[in-house]
């Protein structure tokens, strides 16, 4: 048996930060309603696990990071959003991709550059991209399409924060669904 820590023979760049268990309390959820607006206070809890490394065609290798988020109301203590996906690290571009998958047929991959200086994780993905994109499922492209997503990310020590806008074409109108939230590293 090793000591070696399987997790520092993977270079995660600056997803490293990410890994562990982190709970928020204060988050934000401001979504659509067919004739109004809904705020929405939650607590969530979102597990960041090592999950390695992986080459593409030989040539590309990514370090991963897997991760689940529940999200519950504060107004009655039900789950509202569940997801899961993974976060990617290419140090060769320092380029940096998010995929998430929710249970209402809709999946992203948003992406983006990382500048080492700013210290924030920044991706972005277009129903119309050609490099980032989000695939929905037909009911949600006529009812409630995703034609957007963009996440800044940022961790300090042992806290982290988040703000994400998901633009959505729903009830006629187009709608900016934001969700924003700090949390501290619980374990």
């Amino acid at each position: 048996m090793s000591d070696v820590d399987p997790v520092m023979l993977v270079d995660y760049g600056p997803l490293r930060a990410l890994i562990g268990v982190w709970e928020g309390g204060e988050g934000t959820d401001i979504s659509p309603e067919p004739d109004a607006i809904e705020e929405n206070p939650y607590y969530e809890t979102i597990v960041f696990e090592a999950a390695g490394d992986v080459t593409n065609a030989e040539t590309q290798k990514l370090a991963i990071v897997r991760y689940h988020q529940i999200v519950k109301r504060k107004r009655n203590d039900e789950v509202f959003h569940d997801q899961i996906g993974y976060w990617t690290w290419d140090s060769s571009d320092n380029t940096v991709s998010f995929s998430l998958a929710i249970p209402r047929a809709v999946t992203v991959l948003a992406g983006g550059s990382y500048q080492p200086d700013s210290k924030e994780l920044k991706v972005y993905a277009s129903a119309e991209g050609a490099d980032w994109g989000i695939s929905q499922s037909p009911f949600m492209l006529e009812k409630a399409k995703t034609t957007a997503f963009e996440m800044v990310l940022k961790v300090d020590g042992d806290t982290m924060h988040y703000r994400q806008t998901t633009s959505l074409s729903i009830y006629g109108r187009e709608f900016p669904h934001t969700d924003e939230n700090t949390l501290k590293r619980a374990a």
